[in-house]
């Protein structure tokens, strides 16, 4: 298979440490690229640590400080990062906004595009998020006619792990071995202090999958995973 795009639409900036640090890790160890893309620095309901006992904390900083943890986290996986800042809780997407994700998707051309699920009873960002990337997706790789509309062709769409899988929709049938970069991931997630207290669970979760994807493929040397789940069939020319 020839090396791969990864485009991953996170609704606030630290969303792909903790759901696809690894995966993207993996995507550009084999020699592919990967470009992280954030809706919004997350600087109201997902900054907790910048703000407490800080009156004099302002959310422009809030925001210089999120987007250079998010800088220094991407290159620890080798990827880009860049954000919209559209602000968050609640994140809102104007045509402006959508146009411009749209204009991304064509200039990135990505392989595949990894975003959010459709339902999070317990993030108010994370839904709108989902249905921004699916339009805009549709919209770059199918709306009109090609002598009318610059077009792509369709990237491959998942779904990364939410935080209360069970209660959001989430049916994992994808599993990415992660072991081979699981310290670069480690590393991405400590940079993200302003939710140091995340770092433990998905460490945890991130073996709790390596089992599961142990026990999928028979595969003992998978010690970490991160679960997606695919969004569209597969078109194949045999099984």
């Amino acid at each position: 298979m020839s090396p791969r795009k990864l485009l991953v639409v996170g609704a606030h900036s630290a969303d792909f440490v903790w759901r696809s640090g690894g995966t993207i890790g993996v995507t550009v160890e084999n020699g592919g690229s990967a470009t992280v893309l954030s809706l919004s620095y997350g600087e109201r309901g997902e900054s907790g640590d910048l703000w407490r006992g800080k009156p004099e904390q302002t959310v422009e900083n809030v925001k210089r400080i999120r987007h250079e943890m998010a800088e220094e986290a991407a290159s620890h996986v080798g990827a880009d990062f860049r954000c919209l800042d559209l602000g968050d809780y609640p994140l809102l997407i104007t045509d402006e906004a959508m146009n411009e994700l749209v204009r991304i998707i064509l200039e990135e051309k990505p392989d595949v595009i990894l975003t959010h699920t459709a339902v999070d009873p317990f993030n108010p960002d994370h839904p709108v998020a989902y249905t921004m990337v699916q339009r805009a997706r549709l919209l770059a790789s199918g709306a009109g006619v090609s002598s009318a509309f610059q077009s792509i062709t369709p990237p491959d769409w998942y779904s990364f792990e939410p935080h209360q899988p069970e209660l959001s929709e989430f049916y994992p049938n994808t599993f990415i071995d992660i072991t081979p970069v699981m310290d670069k991931k480690i590393k991405a997630m400590n940079v993200m202090s302003a939710q140091s207290y995340l770092v433990n669970y998905y460490t945890e979760l991130a073996s709790r999958r390596g089992n599961h994807a142990r026990r999928i493929s028979g595969k003992k040397e998978i010690k970490f995973a991160e679960a997606h789940q695919r969004l569209m069939p597969w078109v194949v020319n045999e099984l």
